[in-house]
């Protein structure tokens, strides 16, 4: 899975800039933008703003809060220089995306207050369509972008909503701008980025549906997997993952993790839930590692620390991982993270855990 997400950055910032170009002798502090509170001027600027912000969190690898400082205008900017301004912001973010390393996460305050490179450039790509979508709307402009950009944000940061027909539309009804046949107008809204949990030597980082359908066509998900990687088993759970993401099943927290070295950055295995949390509060875990990562204890710090996780959540009260009888080893990794065998059958070994 190529890193796409300095290229795609660049295509939607072109794209804004030629569609507002169309309407540089306009007045746009006359006009507002769309449905918002702000006219089309200050929501211009306001693009730049994000671009700008996006790109100094990532180089600068900001951990807590945004980098201190901020852009003005030169007075007398005309509508011109201001495009120009979105143009070069929009550049610099580019840049920074595509020589951030992969493994590279800066702040952001929602929802787990992190994003790595293609988060960051999805929330960069989705601040200018919608934006320019709110513009035009005022302007009585005509604007759509190609429905590869979209779609990049909605298989990245978009994970809990459900496809639509088209991915324009869908975009637009997710961030309260336009309507779906069958689904409630959208009032409130954010994006998710990936969840990343720690784990000792390794980190968990949730699979995002662009990743998944990757794995699932062969590819490598966007990870640097050490040989013998991705195992099958991560590749069929990313395929169950995406059948619940375009169902509408899909809850992010509850989905699938590859099990990333800290060390050299690079995917050993893949661990997840079979789905959320039944009535009781019971869900399933299931995992597994590349064949040269096996015997090094990292199934069982990353089962540990996912339990953890699940534990802190209200709404899980029991974990429970079903085993062939022939693996010993994987019994050996639910034993030594504090599981019990409660019942085998012909499938094989049933243990649970509880708080």
């Amino acid at each position: 899975m190529r890193a796409w997400g300095g290229n795609r950055l660049q295509e939607a910032v072109e794209g804004c800039v030629a569609v507002l170009r169309t309407a540089v002798d306009r007045d746009w502090r006359a006009v507002r933008a769309g449905r918002l509170e702000w006219n089309c001027h200050e929501t211009a600027f306001h693009i730049a703003e994000d671009l700008i912000a996006y790109a100094a969190n990532l180089a600068g690898r900001a951990q807590d809060a945004y980098v201190p400082f901020d852009i003005t205008l030169d007075e007398g900017t005309d509508n011109t220089g201001l495009l120009h301004v979105i143009e070069t912001t929009g550049a610099l973010f580019a840049a920074t995306i595509r020589t951030t390393p992969r493994e590279v996460r800066a702040f952001h305050p929602y929802p787990f207050r992190s994003a790595n490179r293609e988060g960051f450039a999805a929330m960069g790509i989705a601040e200018v369509l919608a934006h320019t979508h709110d513009i035009a709307e005022g302007l009585g402009l005509t604007y759509e972008p190609p429905a590869v950009l979209p779609e990049f944000v909605l298989t990245h940061i978009f994970p809990h909503v459900q496809p639509g027909p088209d991915h324009w539309r869908t975009f637009l009804w997710a961030t309260g701008r336009g309507d779906l046949p069958g689904r409630a107008p959208v009032t409130e809204w954010r994006w998710r980025n990936n969840l990343v949990i720690p784990a000792g030597r390794l980190t968990l980082q949730g699979i995002t549906p662009a990743s998944a359908r990757d794995l699932v066509m062969g590819g490598d998900g966007g990870f640097d997997w050490i040989e013998g990687g991705p195992f099958d088993g991560t590749r069929e759970a990313s395929g169950f993952m995406l059948k619940a993401y375009e169902g509408g099943l899909h809850q992010p927290e509850f989905g699938v993790f590859a099990l990333v070295r800290r060390e050299d950055g690079r995917a050993v295995g893949g661990m997840g839930f079979h789905g959320h949390p039944d009535e009781e509060g019971r869900t399933e875990i299931g995992y597994d590692l590349a064949e040269p990562a096996r015997g090094n204890g990292y199934a069982t710090e990353a089962l540990r620390a996912l339990s953890d996780w699940a534990f802190a959540r209200d709404d899980v009260r029991t974990l429970f991982a079903t085993i062939d009888r022939a693996n010993r080893p994987s019994q050996a990794v639910v034993t030594r993270a504090g599981f019990r065998q409660v019942s085998e059958d012909e499938e094989g070994l049933a243990y649970e855990l509880q708080p």
